[in-house]
């Protein structure tokens, strides 16, 4: 076998070094990839959300009834249901009546959490069980809570009533049965949905207050009130706003506990947007003036959420 023969037939020696990865094809791979996660997010985003909102800002300038299903034409009236629903008095009522609910809501939500939260926040026997029992009313669903707290509130059969009679504080208190009552009613019953949420982010709040901040303000001699105003309220900030953000945003909308409480009366006194909303769409099947009165809804949850945005980017600057 002659030399050269030999020489062909052998493998060729590794180099030791492996060749360098392209640039330009690493990069398109991480471009692919960072798109094939965020093309499903925007996709679901544009199908389940900016199609209805779109299609519904398009419909309150329709004039849209039920013969549109089957015929499929929606002339355009320009703004004859925003003129006609702003000249509603029951759309300022309704108006009216969502901000004391929201604002009524919020108040007594926040105030009972955060207290729930700082008694809890505190080492005692059974502390868990009684903050997992605290938890009972946000789990169970808000129709089966609005169905209860009717029976509950029943001016003849009620249980309340009947508590009250025994106590000899009158027992035909007409909860929901009044005009008058009637709001105040459902504000207390959202109010007892909506506590557990609230003492639930607050309680997770004080929990990352370092204990070293407390001891070293006891050792300055700090009222517990001195401490709690100065302290705790300071550093719950962040959370207090979220826990607020969250309570507007699903209070203003609200529909289902009014529904099965007083389905929006006595005589609309309990009346509210979002339950405007159902009923000029579903009951009066005018569904132009629900889509106006829904578009309303959306302004004010938008307008309350840039706010919240500014004053974020304010705090964090």
């Amino acid at each position: 076998m002659t030399t050269s023969t030999v020489t062909a037939q052998a493998p060729a020696k590794p180099s030791g070094r492996a060749a360098a990865p392209d640039p330009a094809r690493l990069r398109r791979r991480r471009t692919l990839a960072q798109w094939g996660f965020v093309v499903p997010a925007v996709v679901f985003m544009v199908l389940f959300f900016g199609y209805p909102l779109v299609r519904n800002v398009v419909m309150s300038f329709q004039h849209y009834t039920p013969k549109t299903f089957f015929t499929g034409e929606a002339p355009f009236n320009g703004l004859g249901n925003w003129s006609n629903v702003f000249q509603d008095a029951l759309f300022g009522k309704a108006l009216w009546h969502t901000l004391v609910f929201t604002a009524g809501s919020l108040l007594g939500q926040f105030c009972l959490g955060l207290a729930l939260a700082v008694f809890f926040s505190r080492r005692f026997p059974l502390n868990g069980v009684l903050r997992s029992l605290v938890l009972l009313p946000w789990l169970v669903p808000m129709v089966v809570s609005g169905v209860v707290w009717r029976r509950i509130l029943d001016q003849d059969t009620g249980v309340l009533n009947a508590f009250l009679g025994t106590l000899g504080l009158g027992g035909d208190t007409p909860w929901l049965t009044s005009p008058g009552m009637a709001l105040l009613s459902v504000i207390l019953v959202n109010i007892w949905i909506g506590v557990p949420f609230n003492m639930v982010i607050l309680y997770g709040g004080l929990q990352e207050i370092p204990r070293e901040l407390y001891e070293a303000a006891a050792l300055d001699g700090a009222s517990a009130w001195r401490t709690f105003r100065s302290l705790t309220l300071p550093m719950l900030r962040p959370v207090i706003t979220v826990v607020l953000v969250l309570g507007f945003m699903s209070t203003v909308k609200i529909l289902d506990l009014i529904l099965a409480l007083t389905d929006g009366g006595p005589a609309d006194a309990t009346q509210t947007l979002g339950t405007l909303t159902y009923q000029n769409s579903f009951v009066r099947l005018d569904f132009g003036a629900g889509a106006v009165v829904g578009n309303v809804l959306i302004l004010v949850s938008a307008v309350f959420a840039v706010l919240y945005l500014r004053a974020s980017r304010t705090e964090g600057k």
